[in-house]
């Protein structure tokens, strides 16, 4: 009656909070999932959860086979992992860079869970701020990038991680605190506080400022997230953030978040890897927990399209 495509809907449909998140995070349309849904419903004869309610809440007997799901998944993803050792594959090399400051948030976590699952396999970890890591990993010197600036490479591979929205942060009582969404023009006698990157590397720069022939007052840098969110609550200027990392400081009144555009600014993260990498089971594991890692710790991002 009750098979594991079950199980891994009801865990997506949880963390998402909503029928059309979860379908997208399954790769499913909206009706097949709701399909889904209601046909075990159906063999069962129970309600798994209320419909039309946010967060979604569940029955006593979806919250069941939520209770059945946690207990069996991560068994399952640790049996796929064990068949993969037996079929070969388990020792090998994971030499990875990132271009997001505000990537080891989920990061990190992703990558213990790796350690503690592949620990044959070689990790290493370098920022990809000094130095150009897409040549690197063309070269073979390294195995994935996280980026937001895909660049058509013979032989790269770029798997979509998870899609989200970039805002802007202000002080609370800055005069764009008020407006419901942020124009170029608004950012004109602005300072501009961002990483210290390439402009060519900023979206705030090339899908905002730019196509709208903008230049802010002044561009101000900083490494740190927290250091950018001191500078922008004491009025030293505004900076461009994806909205997982500004929701810490949003949520607790630090800074107010603003959107830019009528229709937001939304980017695209992802992994970047070498051809002859994407078959190996612990690449496609690693793909699978950084997925899953981002959805559960992340506010705001939703499964990227394509």
């Amino acid at each position: 009656m009750l098979e594991l495509r079950h199980l891994k809907t009801l865990h997506a449909l949880r963390e998402a909070d909503s029928l059309v998140e979860a379908a997208e995070r399954l790769h499913l349309t909206q009706s097949a999932l709701s399909h889904q849904f209601k046909e075990l419903e159906d063999r069962l004869g129970l309600s798994l959860f209320i419909r039309k309610t946010k967060p979604v809440r569940f029955t006593s007997a979806g919250l069941r086979l939520l209770q059945l799901a946690d207990s069996m998944l991560p068994q399952l993803r640790s049996a796929e992992r064990d068949l993969a050792r037996l079929a070969g594959g388990t020792a090998g090399r994971l030499h990875m860079a990132i271009e997001c400051h505000s990537c080891f948030q989920w990061l990190m976590p992703t990558i213990d869970q790796f350690r503690d699952a592949w620990p044959e396999v070689e990790l290493d970890l370098a920022s990809g701020f000094s130095f150009a890591p897409l040549p690197a990993l063309a070269r073979g010197d390294l195995d994935l990038v996280v980026t937001s600036d895909p660049v058509e490479i013979a032989g790269i591979t770029y798997v979509p991680l998870f899609t989200y929205e970039a805002l802007l942060a202000v002080d609370n009582q800055h005069a764009l605190a008020g407006k419901s969404f942020i124009m170029p023009e608004d950012l004109a006698n602005q300072t501009l506080i961002t990483y210290p990157v390439e402009r060519d590397r900023l979206d705030i720069f090339t899908r905002f400022l730019e196509p709208a022939d903008v230049e802010p007052a002044q561009v101000r840098t900083s490494e740190l997230t927290v250091m950018m969110m001191q500078l922008v609550a004491s009025g030293r200027g505004v900076c461009c953030l994806p909205n997982w990392a500004l929701h810490e400081y949003s949520s607790r009144g630090y800074v107010t978040a603003r959107r830019l555009g009528e229709k937001g600014l939304y980017c695209t993260l992802f992994a970047a890897i070498r051809a002859d990498m994407l078959d190996a089971p612990f690449m496609r594991d690693f793909l699978l927990t950084a997925k899953d890692t981002s959805f559960a710790t992340l506010e705001g991002v939703s499964a990227a399209k394509g």
